[in-house]
């Protein structure tokens, strides 16, 4: 069995130090014990670079390393050449120690791949692999255990550990009819759910797919380093043979030169830079997700440190999306029989305006009696109940069928409805804004960012939610394409993020710089349009997003210009002759172990409250 490396540290420190203090008369005897340790501490050094030469790949710190101290024996330095093996392998000791606890921390955080699911069939349970799950069937979740896949609780009642999800830390509490996401814990109650989504659809499995791929997304740093290395390394290489064997030709004193071109090679090792730019965003990604937010990729990340101005959707992101019927107007018919034309009028759609006529209408709605449907986007549907031509919609499906219709004298929302081409009346609804909406834009101002609100509302309704919360811009009476080319308009002389639910502003979300989508985490349109997604409704998680990016990029930056500068300098001096190897060693491993410590502390953030 293998040592661990911190005993075959250990063993060469103490063998050093014997050697030390071993009057050597031998010279053989002197070479073949300093090789013996100089094996035993770089022997896994030694075979990496043999091992990445074979497979084409030359020019890496193993290479370098290996090459450096073989050099340091050839001019005599055995003591030299074991030391900075020694502190190479205490360098990479420490740069694994750091990139665990980066990864460890990641996994530990999304751990969301529940083992198994407990299946009710005929009374019995039964535990099976979640991915043999199907629609429609009946698990059960007790205490502690982990919600396999998404669906509605049927029966009882449970307090949900939902941090790794939503960052949030207090329990979320779920009774019948709840929607439960997977990945979510049960922390007391036993709870039967009705699956809802196939085990590769739940919430869960996309969050770690999503995890997983982010980094296929490299950042222009990342990139930078690529092929800053690629170009780099062999070029101080061909440096370092021009001061050991051209130099010399002309000034002499070869072992020298030859020590210089050592020290050259030590010092041009770039792991600093490698490592620690992609660790740095990894952190960056790592801290987002103990948030609550999803970035897709270290680019997503970066661009989001840049925007400039933000535009966010009204409905369901500045404001809760829960409507309240305010009055309902109607002109002929019924107050009831108006309300249930509305109602099955809107049987079929899932806007927040159409859940809360229908909950409001609280009977169930015969779908049979429902002949036709066509939604006209942008301005309401019409649809044929029994033999009656239902319209339901805005103001501009009045003006459209050349239908008169009542004018708002109120600031809300008002769904206006007419039979057969006959205006019938109205219902007026109104939104609220969420709790932390101002709060946000105070905040986005402080920092120089522009606020920008689009709506399908009308533009009386759009500026009064506007100057409430304070954005700087408002546009009302919107269709979705019409979003689109304001989004262009601003994006032409700015970095623009665009903040929506994920669902009907797709074509927004994917045109921006930067698409966030909130809450919504169960919507698959949720997770594909968008490019961060924040997993729950709080707007405060876009100021923490855009505070962990600017942080990242700014630990990035740090190490970029340290590990690059102090590597420059040692260079110059050991072209000079000014630098020993000691000072070549700190340069690549102590500058490397600096970085990393460095890039660690993107894990670190604390959320705004």
């Amino acid at each position: 069995m293998p040592l661990k490396r911190k005993y075959v540290i250990l063993i060469t420190i103490l063998g050093l130090i014997g050697f030390h203090f071993i009057p050597f008369n031998n010279f053989y005897l002197e070479l073949t014990l300093y090789i013996i340790l100089y094996a035993f501490i770089g022997y896994k050094t030694i075979f990496k670079a043999l091992s990445n030469i074979f497979h084409g790949q030359i020019f890496d710190e193993y290479f370098l390393m290996s090459l450096a101290t073989i050099g340091a024996f050839v001019i005599e330095d055995y003591a030299e050449a074991v030391f900075v093996m020694l502190f190479f392998t205490i360098g990479e000791m420490f740069e694994e120690f750091a990139v665990n606890r980066s990864r460890n921390n990641i996994k530990d955080l999304m751990d969301l791949a529940p083992d198994y699911a407990n299946i009710m069939v005929d009374n019995e349970l039964y535990k099976v692999n979640p991915e043999n799950v199907d629609i429609n069937d009946i698990i059960v979740v007790s205490a502690g255990e982990k919600i396999p896949l998404d669906g509605y609780v049927v029966s009882g009642e449970a307090s949900l550990d939902m941090k790794s999800l939503t960052g949030e830390s207090l329990p979320k509490f779920v009774s019948c009819n709840d929607y439960v996401l997977s990945g979510s814990i049960n922390i007391d109650g036993l709870i039967q759910v009705k699956v809802s989504r196939k085990y590769s659809e739940s919430t869960a499995s996309k969050i770690l797919e999503l995890i997983e791929d982010a980094s296929a997304n490299k950042s222009n740093q990342e990139r930078f380093i690529s092929k800053f290395s690629k170009y780099y390394t062999p070029i101080v290489v061909l440096c370092a043979l021009v001061i050991a064997f051209v130099l010399p030709i002309f000034l002499g004193n070869y072992q020298d030169y030859l020590y210089r071109a050592l020290i050259f090679l030590v010092v041009s090792c770039p792991c600093a830079l490698v490592i620690s730019v992609p660790l740095s965003f990894f952190g960056g990604i790592g801290a987002a997700s103990k948030n609550g937010i999803l970035v897709k990729g270290s680019n997503y990340l970066e661009e989001l440190s840049k925007v400039d101005t933000i535009i966010f959707d009204k409905t369901g992101t500045l404001t809760k999306g829960r409507f309240q019927i305010e009055k309902i107007v109607s002109k002929h018919l019924d107050e009831k029989l108006f309300l249930e034309c509305v109602a099955y009028a809107e049987a079929y759609s899932n806007h927040p305006i159409a859940l809360e006529i229908k909950e409001h209408y609280g009977k169930e709605i015969n779908l049979k009696r429902i002949k036709k449907v066509t939604n006209i986007a942008g301005k309401g549907i019409r649809v044929q109940i029994d033999s009656i031509d239902v319209l339901v919609g805005n103001d501009k499906l009045m003006q459209e069928n050349n239908i008169f219709y009542d004018e708002a004298t109120e600031i809300g929302s008002y769904i206006f409805m007419a039979i057969n081409n006959e205006y019938q009346g109205y219902i007026m609804l109104n939104d609220t804004l969420k709790d932390e909406a101002v709060k946000t834009a105070k905040y986005l101002k402080k920092r120089g960012i522009k606020t920008v609100m689009l709506s399908g509302d009308q533009y009386l309704i759009a500026s009064k939610i506007a100057k409430m919360i304070g954005i700087d811009d408002c546009y009302g009476d919107l269709l979705p394409n019409n979003k689109v080319e304001i989004l262009e308009k601003y994006m032409s002389n700015n970095k623009v993020c665009y903040v929506g639910d994920g669902i009907n502003d797709a074509p927004v979300l994917k045109r921006s710089n930067v698409g966030i989508s909130m809450g919504n985490m169960g919507s698959d349109a949720a997770i594909e349009a968008s490019d961060i997604v924040v997993m729950n409704d709080n707007l405060l998680k876009i100021v923490d997003a855009i505070k962990i990016s600017k942080k990242t990029l700014k630990i990035v930056k740090q190490n970029i210009v340290f590990a690059i500068g102090v590597k420059l300098i040692v260079l110059a001096l050991g072209a000079l002759g000014f630098a020993n190897m000691w000072l070549a060693v700190f340069s690549d491993v102590g500058v490397s172990v600096i970085a990393i410590l460095n890039a660690i502390r993107c894990l670190k953030y604390k959320s705004v409250k």
